[in-house]
């Protein structure tokens, strides 16, 4: 994945909190219902998982990724683990970093100096020949998966699920900002989330400003889309046409199953 570098949540487009003595007003259904069922959900979280998987790896079996490591020749290094984390944009580094301060001496600590180094290239220099074997092992150690658990909720899950509540926007808008974030990363480039989310700004308003929900998550998934088409590895974007827009063109704004898509032309289905 791309480096976020700082915390998501500290970039996000915050709304201001400031104390009133007025009562507060009575919630809509709309936001009843959006506070009621958010992707954090662990049932829609579970769903989330299964369809970032699908993409990332053909497979709704997300479980089995922990193990996963390989280089897809996309100028990142090394992509490995349940959320893609990557040699070469320092998540894969940060994710060794945390591991081994809850476990020190681990399989992988040894590599540390060498991510370092690599960290921005696709270099593997002082990672092979045998740090996807040593990948693979440590992903037998219950230790090691709650470390990718958790840097997967530290930088990527959460942070976009606090900005889709903050958007007032429903638990498949806050699917629709993970699998972005998950993808692009929120740096300062022109394909990161923040701008990809100021792109729709330009074109539509999320709830929490007045706008229809449905149309604001429909430019959302144009500018989504504008950004794959950046980058050639980016650039199949049926995980946006034949999964993303099938839900939201069924307006299943919760994300209630039964679900089927299509990603890279493979049909999935979730019951």
């Amino acid at each position: 994945m791309l480096a976020i570098g700082a915390l998501l949540g500290s970039a996000l487009i915050a709304v201001p909190v400031t104390a009133h003595a007025t009562a507060a007003p009575a919630p809509t259904a709309r936001t009843s219902a959006a506070a009621a069922a958010g992707l954090d959900d662990p049932a829609k979280k579970e769903i989330a998982m299964k369809i970032v998987s699908s993409a990332e790896n053909s497979s709704l079996d997300w479980k089995a990724q922990y193990k996963y490591i390989e280089d897809i020749d996309d100028g990142r290094g090394y992509t490995a683990g349940i959320i893609g984390f990557c040699s070469g944009t320092g998540d894969m580094l940060d994710l060794v970093e945390y591991y081994t301060q809850v476990k020190p001496g681990n399989v992988l600590a040894k590599y540390l100096p060498a991510l370092r180094r690599v960290d921005g290239s696709d270099s593997h220099a002082g990672l092979d020949p045998n740090f996807t074997k040593d990948w693979a092992k440590a992903a037998q150690d219950a230790e090691f998966r709650k470390a990718q658990d958790h840097e997967r909720d530290r930088v990527y899950f959460n942070p976009s699920v606090q900005q889709g509540k903050t958007d007032d926007v429903g638990v498949l808008g806050q699917f629709i900002y993970y699998d972005a974030i998950v993808m692009h990363g929120d740096g300062t480039d022109s394909t990161s989330f923040r701008n990809i989310r100021g792109r729709a700004l330009s074109k539509a308003k999320p709830p929490s400003q007045g706008g229809s929900e449905t149309a604001w998550l429909n430019a959302f998934l144009d500018a989504r889309v504008w950004a794959m088409k950046q980058e050639e590895a980016h650039s199949d974007t049926s995980r946006v046409d034949t999964a993303q827009r099938v839900f939201l063109k069924k307006g299943n704004l919760n994300l209630n199953t039964p679900l089927d898509w299509k990603v890279y032309g493979d049909s999935f289905h979730i019951g």
